[in-house]
């Protein structure tokens, strides 16, 4: 069975190995360029690839496409396999035809990157054979072949979930919606609400969906439609009978007739949303039937993750913060929130369709001023220039955090959240935070 690989990063590469460990005959294919460290893996393995274009009669002859899941479908590509009727997945549904054990998947527009890390890092210290995968850390699916017996906690974006058919979690978690990727999504931001919620669709009554109570969105989604999976809900606001909430300063897990409370002053993370996501990996570690203790030191233990509000430096008594991940209004909705100093704020990059105006009260009662950082900064020099006391426009992260470190006084904060994507200056959110941290210890 003949099957093409498209897309040569971490995704394709780990896709190639595995079908070729199954008997698949396989070729990947990436219109740009494959980086050094790829070459070498596909040379190991003795892979056929190309890069810096497609071969189109090569690919049209495929029995299965497996897609990674930064190629949009309106590339000209996938119109000519959709128009031969080639069938076209993503890793996580080959893969998971070959993982033994039923994975956990973890969805959402913000929040799942921690909660996958804790997730993995409660079930790990708990004694479970466990692995971390999907948009985060090593492919799916070359774990699954060097190590199919594993249950993985799988990080999955929209663009991920698009590409299922009959994957099925045991356990999925959708840990908030708000508008992102909406370019992807024909600018709807139902059919982006319906590309997450593609994570319970082949969910049986022998599962479990956690979410988030207080989401309207996904509250308004519950009401209209069917899941079959068993729902557990967490929230700030509302006392629950089954799954967990917040009484006393403490949260309150209960499944199965169990209850665990872990006084929110232990978490090693802080904040509101990071309330929620112990929330929701606390649920996974009782339904996993994980020690209580063990669940409280491994919560108390874990420190975050990179470019989600980290501390990077404290420099004349002003905090620096690097919150690079935050890539949509809601992320620096949380990080805004979080704030309890006078506040410099670095925003700016590509736009994806930013309600800025979501943010508007917090920039009145936290952000005594604003550093854009991006080519196009129109729509937020619109919405803040005039409710702010400083306006700067900077098209380098230097510029950006000296500015920053003028404008900020004894006591402030300067927080990079950024509210947008990166590609219009950097490689990535992470090479936007990185450089961030540089030019922070540079001062």
């Amino acid at each position: 069975m003949k099957i093409v690989v498209l897309g040569g990063g971490e995704s394709g590469v780990g896709t190639a190995i595995l079908a070729q460990q199954k008997g698949y005959d396989v070729f990947l294919s990436d219109f740009g360029a494959i980086k050094d460290s790829y070459k070498e893996v596909l040379e190991s393995h003795q892979l056929k690839w190309e890069e810096g274009g497609h071969s189109e009669e090569v690919i049209l002859n495929a029995d299965l496409i497996v897609k990674s899941p930064g190629i949009p479908d309106k590339a000209a590509i996938i119109k000519k396999i959709k128009e031969k009727g080639i069938k076209i997945i993503s890793e996580i549904e080959f893969a998971y035809s070959f993982n033994k054990e039923l994975s956990i998947a973890i969805t959402g527009s913000n929040g799942k990157t921690t909660t996958t890390m804790l997730t993995y890092k409660l079930l790990k210290d708990g004694g479970c054979n466990v692995g971390m995968a999907g948009n985060i850390g090593d492919s799916y699916a070359e774990q699954v072949a060097s190590d199919p017996e594993k249950c993985y906690v799988l990080e999955l974006s929209s663009f991920q979930l698009d590409g299922i058919e009959s994957y099925r979690p045991n356990i999925a978690v959708l840990t908030n919606l708000s508008p992102d990727h909406l370019d992807r999504y024909d600018y709807k931001y139902e059919n982006y609400i319906d590309s997450k919620f593609r994570i319970t669709m082949n969910q049986t009554d022998d599962d479990y969906f956690i979410y988030d109570y207080d989401d309207v969105e996904i509250q308004k989604w519950l009401q209209k439609h069917e899941i079959k999976a068993k729902r557990v809900p967490f929230s700030l606001t509302q006392k629950l009978e089954e799954g967990a909430y917040v009484e006393d300063k403490n949260i309150v897990v209960t499944m199965n007739k169990e209850t665990i409370i872990l006084p929110i002053e232990d978490l090693g993370i802080e904040g509101l949303h990071n309330v929620k996501n112990a929330m929701a990996a606390t649920t996974i570690a009782q339904l996993k039937r994980i020690r209580k203790e063990k669940i409280r030191e491994s919560l108390s233990e874990f420190q975050g993750v990179e470019h989600r509000l980290e501390k990077v430096a404290k420099i004349d008594n002003v905090q620096y913060i690097n919150d690079s991940k935050a890539t949509n209004v809601n992320a620096t909705f949380f990080a805004l929130e979080s704030m309890k100093t006078p506040t410099v704020w670095i925003v700016g990059g590509i736009d994806k369709g930013n309600d800025y105006n979501e943010l508007m009260a917090l920039v009145r009662e936290k952000v005594k001023s604003i550093v854009c950082l991006g080519i196009d900064n129109s729509k937020i020099r619109e919405a803040y220039e005039n409710v702010v006391d400083g306006f700067v426009e900077v098209q380098t992260m230097e510029d950006a955090v000296k500015i920053a470190q003028s404008l900020a006084e004894s006591g402030d904060t300067v927080l990079l959240s950024p509210a947008c994507a990166s590609f219009d200056l950097f490689k990535s959110y992470e090479d936007r935070g990185t450089q961030f941290k540089e030019e922070v210890h540079n001062l």
